[in-house]
């Protein structure tokens, strides 16, 4: 009796093991829901790349010229609620990729029938010649494009926008974060939830904005209209432009060149204004408010915060 209930308490022991060892082992059948493919297309100038993901990264890097090349990740989504003949879709993506070229345009990613791409989700990274013009597109997944010449459009429904170097940037994102360098022109970066991070090499207009988050945004050489909903705003440069500065919910920092000319509007609801330039006042001084030229005046330069301090230096 000693004996067999030893055996018994063995047995039942084991069962718990065996059932981690078969939940931790992929099936064979999840194993073989993955797939890829490259490609190599021959160009000649400058190009003009449009990407198009639905659940997948994006990754975008300059190469040598004369070439664009693409490699793809697949893979089946949703685990085991995807449809039963995902395998078989993610093989006839293989054979025939969703990549298409007239001269130096090239499009990847845009599915003539939508049905095929369904719950695959699909990871490109492409290098192409640095003079190109990139617009990407995602659903859910990063974005990240390396330091183009060209000017860059990127969007983004839930994931980040990562842009090291453009000629100009227009990016959106409806959860994530932003983060740009190297922008030569114009920028405009709006996020419905997350924080931008953003600076200029050149001159051009700047218009940022986050739902919710802090927004930092520096080398400005134009006009700027920046704000966010809920969260802290930093920002340098110099304006030759009119500059509007607005943080419902947060302290606003401004940074300008100690021999910039300006006219200066600053009030906060709730927090101290303060400025490191000589400002010759206008109107009747206020314990929240800030208002005159600096240096005979300029470009207006507008901040406000409803909650937070405000400081110009």
């Amino acid at each position: 009796m000693k004996t067999r209930s030893v055996s018994r308490r063995i047995c039942l022991s084991a069962v718990p093991l065996a059932a981690a060892v078969l939940l931790s082992t992929p099936p064979v059948a999840a194993q073989e829901r993955e797939g890829s493919f490259e490609r190599t297309l021959k160009v000649t100038g400058a190009v003009e790349l449009s990407v198009v993901g639905g659940s997948g990264r994006i990754r975008v890097e300059p190469g040598a010229a004369g070439a664009v090349r693409v490699s793809a990740r697949l893979r089946a989504g949703n685990g085991w609620f995807a449809r039963s003949d995902v395998e078989a879709r993610i093989r006839k993506i293989e054979q025939n990729p969703p990549i298409e070229q007239q001269g130096n345009i090239v499009r990847i990613g845009h599915f003539t029938d939508q049905d095929l791409a369904r719950d695959v989700s699909i990871s490109y990274d492409v290098t192409v010649p640095a003079d190109t013009k990139v617009m990407a597109r995602n659903g859910s997944g990063s974005i990240v494009i390396g330091a183009v010449k060209g000017a860059v459009d990127a969007s983004n429904g839930s994931g980040g926008i990562d842009v090291d170097g453009a000629a100009s940037l227009e990016a959106h994102t409806g959860s994530g974060s932003i983060r740009a360098t190297a922008i030569a022109g114009p920028l405009a970066a709006h996020s419905g939830s997350g924080g931008i991070t953003a600076a200029q090499s050149g001159p051009g207009d700047v218009n940022v904005s986050a739902g919710s988050g802090s927004v930092r945004v520096t080398g400005v050489n134009g006009s700027a209209r920046i704000s966010t909903g809920s969260g802290g705003i930093e920002i340098e440069g110099r304006p030759t432009g009119p500059w509007s500065v607005n943080a419902a919910s947060g302290s606003v920092e401004v940074a300008l060149p100690a021999d910039a000319a300006f006219d200066v509007d600053a009030h906060s609801s709730s927090g101290s204004v303060s400025s490191a330039h000589p400002v010759t006042m206008v109107g009747t001084i206020e314990r929240h408010g800030l208002a005159g030229k600096v240096r005979g005046g300029g470009p207006l330069v507008k901040i406000s915060t409803a909650s937070g301090s405000i400081r110009i230096r």
